[in-house]
């Protein structure tokens, strides 16, 4: 099983960071071709030009799909020049996982900002995969490390507007997408999920906010009637410790930093990003481009790594 690796921004840590996970695991595995410029690889390691996925070569050098950058990249300084050549190597990537040609994709970090001075019109990556596979408002993030799974409700939009959009149906189709994913892709036969509060305390009853008794508690019900182990509102201060992360599979939030605090507190460089929701296996590490060290060798791989490996895992378990 073959993983088609994207080259996210040239002029951030992904080069670094795919010949540290090549390094890592070219003797192991998983096997991954990239798609990228085999000239700005070829600076960091011994690369190999390949025309399809075929990575049997993976111990002597990188499988590289070539994708020509526009213009030459200089580590810390992004172009939107290079737009067009980011955003091919996702295209492709994908192209290459809908055909079988690949088991997943796993992307390297890309700056929103740069591709959107390019007329990128998607929020993120992950919209962006969920328009090119046709799964459009079915994309689900969660982020997940050996001591826990997290998966945000509402996502890249201000808090306010997650308070805006977080109703008691989005909770609902939510919940029920992550627990479909733990029983497809993490091979769990009963997912248990834990519900966070949205307020303080959960809302206290009432006397710090009621959308856990207006919104929250009625989504709990409406998945308990659908066999869906689903309890609290957890309070969100008390969840995440050792002790109660024993006790669910996943911890469904309410927004962005309230899911992505803990897991990136507990486990920066071991931390993954996976797509719920899409026809395609999809992982990604748990960070940006680090602009700010761009080609100063302090790129830290790990979270490279464990998305490949977590790729090929999930890859398995929906081929089993």
């Amino acid at each position: 099983m073959t993983i088609a690796l994207t080259m996210g921004d040239p002029s951030g840590i992904g080069p670094e960071i795919t010949v540290g996970a090549w390094r890592a695991l070219r003797a192991t595995g998983p096997a991954f071709v990239t798609l990228a410029d085999p000239a700005q690889l070829g600076a960091y390691a011994p690369v190999r030009i390949v025309t399809g996925v075929d990575a049997s070569g993976l111990a002597d050098a990188i499988p590289v799909l070539p994708i020509t950058l526009a213009a030459a990249a200089t580590p810390g300084t992004p172009s939107p020049t290079n737009a067009p050549a980011i955003i091919a190597s996702i295209e492709q990537a994908v192209r290459l996982a809908q055909s079988g040609a690949v088991s997943a994709i796993v992307t390297n970090p890309i700056s929103k900002a740069v591709l959107k001075s390019a007329g990128f019109r998607h929020p993120g990556h992950t919209e962006f995969l969920a328009a090119l596979t046709g799964a459009a408002g079915h994309e689900i993030m969660m982020l997940a490390c050996p001591e826990l799974r997290v998966v945000p409700v509402t996502i890249h939009v201000s808090l306010r507007q997650a308070l805006d959009l977080l109703t008691t149906e989005r909770i609902v189709e939510t919940a029920r997408t992550a627990h479909a994913a733990l029983i497809r892709d993490f091979a769990i036969e009963r997912p248990r999920l834990a519900i966070a509060g949205l307020n303080p305390h959960a809302g206290e009853q009432g006397h710090m906010g009621d959308e856990e008794q207006r919104l929250i508690t009625p989504a709990m019900a409406a998945l308990r009637e659908q066999k869906i182990d689903a309890s609290g509102p957890w309070s969100p201060d008390t969840m995440f410790t050792a002790t109660a992360r024993q006790k669910y599979d996943v911890a469904i939030c309410h927004y962005h930093d309230q899911a992505l605090i803990p897991l990136k507190t507990l486990d920066m460089w071991g931390g993954v990003n996976v797509t719920l929701g899409l026809p395609i296996v999809r992982t990604s590490p748990d960070h940006g481009t680090a602009f700010d060290i761009a080609g100063t060798g302090q790129a830290n791989p790990a979270s490279l790594i464990a998305a490949l490996r977590l790729a090929d895992e999930i890859a398995r378990n929906r081929a089993r």
